[in-house]
């Protein structure tokens, strides 16, 4: 299963605008192979005990986690034993696996964190000619100013106390 993710596998993070959010940014860890064929696929999903096998309208199927739990107890422990024997394939797992290791230490619930995510992640699957909806320089941007205590309630103030 290590090779055949090595060829088809990828492992990514994604950010999303969330205004919800403390940082108002949402980081989602992603491990997935994609295979016309659905077996190879739900082997992946019995052996990790984690994920969802889905196919696509054009028949393609593909094998997905992106709970960071499962990610951080199932995939990293896995390909952690396992390896890769590509060059390209093990940095990326590298930095897939400090992106994990912060998103659980709850890292990216802070400025710093967030940032040395972001900055991790620019290196992530680097030279494959994507393009990412943001980028590092967008989460700098939102970033300015201090999103501390950007949801909390005001205070009522009584008016005894003026």
């Amino acid at each position: 299963m290590a090779g055949f993710a090595d060829g088809e596998g990828s492992f990514n993070v994604s950010l999303r605008q969330r205004p919800d959010h403390t940082m108002l940014w949402q980081v989602i860890l992603t491990f997935n192979v994609s295979q016309k064929e659905t077996y190879i696929l739900s082997q992946f999903k019995r052996a990790l005990g984690c994920g969802r096998l889905q196919v696509r309208k054009d028949g393609v199927a593909y094998f997905t986690v992106s709970n960071p739990i499962a990610i951080d107890e199932k995939v990293v422990p896995f390909f952690t034993q396992f390896g890769f024997w590509s060059q390209k394939k093990r940095k990326a797992f590298a930095i897939f696996k400090k992106i994990a290791k912060l998103v659980m230490e709850k890292k990216h619930l802070t400025k710093d964190g967030l940032l040395e995510i972001t900055q991790l992640r620019e290196e992530l699957n680097k030279g494959k000619g994507r393009t990412r909806k943001y980028n590092l320089h967008d989460v700098e941007e939102s970033l300015k100013g201090n999103p501390q205590r950007l949801h909390a309630r005001p205070r009522k103030f009584r008016e005894e106390h003026f």
